[in-house]
Parts: structure tokens; C-alpha cells; sequence
């Protein structure tokens, strides 16, 4: 097949881009499959076979107040400086989500154009930050069966997620979870649970659509030829990858066929921004900005905004500014963020997005609850999740809605995947569940109660699989507060607080919870105090564990009625719970009037 000299010239420039940035590949292929090595990085000139992807496009981050951050005529006019500064074409194309510029640079760029491109922008004041707008691939595995079987990875006392013992509470009702991925084929199983998405791939090469942007996420197909996505990169037929991480989360359930999501209850919108030979950076931070809420150009307000996030994607490199932003953006809007850890069998620090801040990032187990041999593993991940691993048998795999088509959209099926996309969806359906059961919940409250509830590894996991195997059962009860919810134990002994003296300990002791206290405990406090920014407060719980809620000169606010949260989901709920307050300074005095424990 023969490529046009416009769009070979394209190519070439996606590896001078990532060599003056990312001292790495370009997007490096996150596609891993047991019976084929990863492919190396591509040099430049092999990246002319591969038509469509074109990466000679940067992403500026503008500083705060800069114009260049509210005008899109200001930062072409920026765009259009700086070219006449480096002789190279330089085109403003949009303004993503973030508030960053999507530039393109112009025809056959070196790497000494580009050096001197990124150069001008990192020289300009106003810029915080410049970076290649980079491929992402999937991170599923290629599927090698579809028989159907025990979905082992729910149900299984060794190495499942015990996901049945959480439905007894909740099922997921109530919350959106956005799946960002290459979007949705047609399947029965999951139809119920879809609801409205968008397709945000604006690269018409890769959304194989045929167009750019739109409202329909429905998946066409992703399937390639030989060396069509790059110079040694086998064909592949179609994944339907984003319908197999959907079915999982929240195939429907208790109707007679298929197999059971996670959270059933739950919903699903599908944003597609993978597409032929994976997805741009500046597609999915939109996606990420969008599904949460946010505010992107030329798209329409989302009607479904997402409590959890889920991306089983990835590429090579660091955590770029401008995904870290998206991130940012998402969480401080209350969204939780999960993404795989990736299948490279290496340090999880050289595969984003997992290695960026903020997120829930997801190593694999196989059947066994030993770490997948294609999982990578770390220091940054968080948490490890049923992936499966089908080296002896396709049942080792993850079971999960699908379609028969190599290429484009056939009969509805039903398949074995493996890969850390794969183990993301069982941690993205938890966090609905949990987010269901406690709508009041944190992203950081539900990770860290994720973390604190997990069990060690039934098997190995050399290098780091984070806090150990999800308990999904276990997690929903700690953030549930026990069987009953809404109890609450207070103390009504007022105690003095001396003046610049010892701490003083009012006991309230809790009894008849089961299980551990929630990710969101309630602690009511009714202090009248002189100068209250002299306190220090604390919990503490009944196994001595202090909490501190207040420090020294945090509040100067007088008779004080405040309620705190108290991620307290480590903490058995049953036994003696105190709060200690001490003056930390002179010529104050104050009472602890009351306070309360709320589960």
C-alpha cells in the first residue's frame, strides 16, 4: 500500500517529536500477547508505512492569566510568533479541555526543526508546559478462545475478587462509570446498562469512521495489517476492547444469560478515542475533562457525568503535564480515575497514563493470585486485580461480552481476554460499587479504602503489586460502616481544656458494628474555645491509632460546631474510639461541650 508524500511526511516527524521530549518511543505499544515479544521502538524512517498515525502535533499548557490560556486567537497568534521565529510551520488546531492548545508543526520537520519549535515555546514565559501529543494503544491482551466459562475472577475464594459478597449491599445503582477506550459494539448483555457517550477520536486516519467527532461511540473496528501501525507490528483483527471492559463492570446480570458485571447496577457511557493503531493524548484528555464534567470546545455538555473513570490504555514515557492536568481536573471534581498498569512486564514509572498522579493504578494477577507474567509492577501501583493469564487454558482468562467480527461488527459472542485492561474494569466496578453504597465518598477516600481493605496475594508478586489483592466485599462494607448505616454514638460529658496544658480524652466506645469503620466517618465536634486556632485535635481509635483532624492555628473561629471525615476504613469499627484535644497556648480557656461518631 502507498502512502501520499504529505502524509509520509507526517509520519517521519512522530519519532523527532518524542526524542526531544520524551527521551523515549513514541507511544510506545502497549499491546502485549504471550506468544509475541513487544516490538521495538520504531525508528523515524520506518514510521512510513504506518498511514494515518500523524504525531508532529504538540500540546501547550499556558500559565494561569496568560491570554494565550483564554483566547484561541491569541494562541494562534503565539503559534504563528513563533514560526516566523524557527521558519517552521507552526498551526494553532484547538483548545482541549484543559485549557491547553493542540499545535501542529508543518511539512517534514527534523529533529532540529523540532528541538528548535519546542525550544521558542519552553523560552516563552507564559508557557508551563509543552509535550508531544503522543499514541496510546490498548493494553488488553489478543483473546484466544471463546468458550464459555466460570467467570473465576468474581466467584473464586483463592484468587477472585469476592464481588458476590458486595452485592448483598449494593450493586452499583446510581453511578456512571465512563469507559475510555475505542468504544461500543451492540451486545444484549450489555445493552440495558448504555447510555450516552461520545466519540472524541478527531484523527479521521485513525477513527476508521470515516469522520472526526461525534455523538455516536459506537466501535467500528480497530483491526490493521502488517506493518500498518508500524514497521514490524504483526496484523490484528478487530479487539471490540472497549465492549470487553464494559461487560465486565457491567454486563447485565441475573438475566438468564452471558455473564455478571461487577456492578450491575451501574451504567455505562462509552467515549471512544481508540481507534486504527490506538488514540492521541489530546483525544483522551478531552475524554477525561468531558466524562467528568468538564467543559471541552465544540462538544455538547455531558448529560452523564461519570463518578469513575475507567482507561485500560497506556503508552510509553513519562506522565505528561497536560494528561496530569486532565487528571487533576477530574479528580478535584470528584471522579475517581483507574487505569492499567500496562503489559510490558516492567517498572509501571515508564507506562502512563498509570504512572500519573492521582489515578488508581492496576497491576494483574492470574488464576492462581500470583502477578501475571505480562503485568507491570512497581512502587506506583496501587492495587492488583484479577487479569487472567492463559498460557494452560483459556478459562485462566477473563471472561466478557464481545463480537465475532475480524474487521467489522458481526455477531454478538462472548470471550477470554487477558492483560491489565483486563484487571482495571474488576477495581473501576468496585469503585461504582463503593461510590453507590456511600455517595459522600472521595476519589482519594475510595482508593485509600480499596487499599486498606485488600488481602495479600494468594501467590507471588515479584516487584510490587501495590496494597495486595481488591476485596470487593470486604471494601464495601468497610466504606458501608458494618450492616447498618446511619448510627450514631455520642458523648455528652462536657471536659475542660486547660490552658496551655496536657491533652484531655473524651472516650465514646462503639458497640455491635461488624466489620471495619467507613472511608467516611462522621466525627461531630462541639468546642467552645477562647481562640480556637490554639487547638490540636485528634482521633483516636480503639487500637491507639491517632487521626488528626486539626492542627495548631489552622481556625481561629470561636464556639465551634464541626464535623470532620474520617477515612477510618483500616480501623476495626467495634471498641473504645477517644478524641483528644490540647491548648497549645497561653491565656486561653474552652470546654469540650459534646461530640459524636457517625457510621
Amino acid at each position: 500500500m502507498r502512502t501520499s508524500p504529505e502524509l509520509r511526511r507526517k509520519l517521519i516527524s512522530v519519532a523527532a517529536v518524542s526524542a526531544v521530549l520524551l527521551t523515549a518511543a513514541p507511544a510506545s505499544v502497549a499491546v502485549a500477547q504471550e506468544s509475541a515479544p513487544r516490538p521495538a521502538a520504531v525508528p523515524a524512517a520506518q514510521t512510513e508505512a504506518a498511514p494515518g498515525v500523524q504525531a508532529e502535533r504538540l500540546i501547550v499548557g499556558y500559565k494561569s492569566g496568560a491570554g494565550e490560556a483564554e483566547s484561541d486567537k491569541a494562541a494562534a497568534a503565539d503559534a504563528a510568533a513563533k514560526a516566523e521565529k524557527t521558519g517552521e510551520e507552526i498551526d494553532f488546531q484547538r483548545r482541549l479541555g484543559t485549557g491547553a492548545a493542540l499545535v501542529e508543526l508543518g511539512s517534514d520537520p527534523t529533529r532540529a526543526d523540532v528541538a528548535d519549535v519546542v525550544a521558542q515555546y519552553q523560552a516563552d514565559p507564559q508557557v508551563a508546559y509543552v509535550v508531544p501529543d503522543r499514541l496510546n494503544k490498548p493494553t488488553a491482551i489478543t483473546p484466544n478462545d471463546t468458550e464459555y466459562g466460570k467467570q473465576w475472577d468474581l466467584f473464586e475464594s483463592t484468587a477472585g475478587m469476592n464481588v458476590p459478597g458486595a452485592w448483598d449491599t449494593t450493586t452499583g445503582s446510581g453511578v456512571t462509570v465512563a469507559v475510555i477506550d475505542t468504544g461500543y459494539v451492540a451486545h444484549s448483555d450489555l445493552a440495558a446498562n448504555i447510555v450516552g457517550g461520545y466519540d472524541f477520536i478527531s484523527d479521521t486516519a485513525v477513527s476508521v469512521d470515516g469522520n472526526g467527532r461525534d455523538s455516536n461511540p459506537a466501535d467500528p473496528g480497530d483491526w490493521y495489517n502488517d506493518n500498518e501501525c508500524g514497521q514490524g507490528i504483526a496484523a490484528s483483527t478487530s479487539s471490540w476492547h472497549g465492549t470487553h471492559v464494559a461487560g465486565t463492570i457491567a454486563a447485565a446480570t441475573n438475566n438468564g444469560k452471558g455473564v455478571a458485571g461487577i456492578a450491575y447496577g451501574a451504567k455505562i457511557s462509552p467515549l471512544r478515542v481508540l481507534g486504527k493503531c490506538g488514540g492521541y493524548d489530546s483525544d483522551i484528555i478531552d475524554a477525561i475533562t468531558w466524562a467528568s464534567g468538564g467543559t471541552v470546545s465544540g462538544v455538547p455538555a455531558n448529560t452523564n457525568v461519570a463518578k469513575v473513570i475507567n482507561m485500560s490504555l497506556g503508552g510509553g514515557g513519562a506522565c505528561s503535564s497536560a494528561t496530569q492536568s486532565a487528571i487533576n481536573g477530574a479528580v478535584n471534581r470528584g471522579t475517581t480515575v483507574v487505569v492499567a498498569a500496562g503489559n510490558e512486564n516492567q517498572n509501571v514509572s515508564n507506562a502512563s497514563p498509570a504512572n500519573c498522579s492521582n489515578v488508581i493504578a492496576v497491576a494483574a494477577t492470574n488464576r492462581a493470585g500470583s502477578r501475571a507474567s505480562y503485568s507491570n509492577y512497581g512502587s506506583l501501583v496501587d492495587i492488583a486485580a484479577p487479569g487472567g493469564e492463559t498460557r494452560t487454558s483459556t478459562a485462566n482468562g477473563i471472561l466478557s461480552t464481545l463480537n465475532s467480527g475480524t474487521k467489522t461488527p458481526s455477531s454478538e459472542n462472548y470471550a477470554y481476554y487477558q492483560g491489565t485492561s483486563m484487571a482495571t474494569p474488576h477495581v473501576a466496578g468496585l469503585a461504582a460499587l463503593m461510590k453507590s453504597a456511600n455517595s459522600a465518598l472521595t476519589p482519594a477516600q475510595i482508593e485509600s479504602a480499596i487499599k486498606a481493605n485488600s488481602r495479600p496475594l494468594p501467590g507471588t508478586c515479584s516487584g510490587g503489586c501495590g496494597a495486595g489483592l481488591a476485596d470487593a466485599a470486604k471494601t464495601v462494607q468497610a466504606v458501608k460502616g458494618g450492616t447498618s448505616t446511619g448510627t450514631t454514638f455520642s458523648s455528652t460529658t462536657s471536659v475542660a481544656i486547660p490552658d496551655n496544658g496536657a491533652a484531655i480524652e473524651s472516650p465514646i466506645t462503639v458497640s455491635g458494628r461488624s466489620g471495619n469503620a467507613p472511608a467516611a466517618l462522621q466525627v461531630g465536634v462541639d468546642i467552645t474555645h477562647t481562640y480556637r486556632g490554639d487547638l490540636v485535635i485528634d482521633l483516636v481509635a480503639p487500637d491507639g491509632s491517632a487521626y488528626r483532624l486539626k492542627s495548631a492555628a489552622s481556625d481561629s473561629a470561636d464556639n465551634v460546631n464541626t464535623t470532620y471525615t474520617v477515612n477510618a476504613s483500616s480501623e476495626v469499627a467495634n471498641g473504645t474510639w477517644k478524641l483528644r484535644v490540647q491548648d497549645t497556648a497561653a491565656q486561653d480557656t474552652g470546654t469540650l461541650n459534646s461530640w459524636k461518631l457517625t457510621f
